[in-house]
């Protein structure tokens, strides 16, 4: 069993069918730790061995870094986790997304013979899996957010301001309101939710995507914030897509007056009138 776990954000799965059979890609542009792994772990066209944790119980699998030309830019690196549909962590990944294989393959047989489309899950029934990195380069961690624990979530956070929500994600406040087994709910969304702040902090170098302000480095500090564009109590979304970094100022009169975002031309608009446009943008 591995030991002293690093766990790094490394990735969001959605279920789907590929997951279930055969493995899924990781875009590494906007994963900086991973990326990090990556790049001294594996060169591009290698596939090499690795070892994914599951529950405590180990699973084998192949890291495939896919030989893209360099002219579709940085984005086109894309690192794959590769799997048998028979391997013992194909019919794990089953067995823990019962709901999930069951409406994707009553689906897949509805659809006409041959057909690639893809099959997403009702939005009330999506269901994710986490990656982590550990201490060692050559293996990670894996953690199943289903349905149930996503209602449960719902549940526990109905009433709650998103001030308080986003403090417990950006500070690690623990709410100690909840049961025990809720706790666990709690903790494995709170967890996923945080680390994906984190690397969306690194990405910027804990700059303000509002304003450009590092805050605190003449102290030895950075202070930034993570913010859910669609507030995280009403939407339970803490994608990537849904999250951008702030200065405590912006985040503050954000949630102060509460600006409508425009996602096409990424700015907020207040009710006065006055719009920001967001002057560091590499991931939405």
């Amino acid at each position: 069993m591995i030991k002293n776990i690093s766990d790094e954000y490394v990735y969001k799965k959605e279920v789907d069918w590929s997951l279930f059979n055969y493995g899924f890609a990781i875009p590494i542009e906007y994963q900086v730790m991973f990326r990090q792994v990556a790049d001294r772990f594996i060169q591009r066209g290698e596939s090499k061995d690795i070892t994914l944790y599951l529950n405590g119980k180990s699973y084998k699998a192949k890291l495939n870094n896919n030989r893209i030309d360099k002219k579709f830019g940085p984005h086109a690196d894309i690192v794959q986790i590769r799997y048998s549909q028979n391997s013992e962590l194909a019919q794990a990944l089953r067995g823990y997304f019962q709901r999930s294989y069951a409406y994707i393959s009553m689906m897949k047989r509805l659809q006409e013979k041959g057909s690639k489309k893809h099959i997403s899950l009702p939005e009330d029934f999506k269901e994710y899996l986490a990656v982590y990195t550990t201490e060692y380069d050559d293996t990670y961690v894996l953690e199943t957010i289903g349905s149930q624990d996503i209602e449960i979530l719902r549940n526990i956070i109905a009433g709650q301001s998103e001030r308080t929500m986003e403090a417990q994600f950006n500070f690690d406040m623990k709410d100690d309101t909840a049961g025990c087994k809720e706790k666990e709910q709690i903790v494995k969304i709170r967890k996923l939710n945080k680390k994906i702040g984190d690397n969306l902090k690194r990405l910027y170098g804990y700059r303000c995507q509002i304003c450009g302000r590092l805050i605190g480095e003449e102290y030895g500090s950075h202070v930034a914030e993570a913010h859910h564009i669609d507030y995280f109590v009403r939407s339970l979304n803490n994608d990537a897509s849904n999250q951008i970094i702030l200065c405590p100022n912006h985040h503050s009169i954000i949630h102060d007056v509460d600006p409508v975002f425009d996602r096409t031309r990424l700015l907020y608009t207040y009710a006065n009138g006055v719009e920001e446009k967001l002057v560091l943008n590499r991931h939405l």
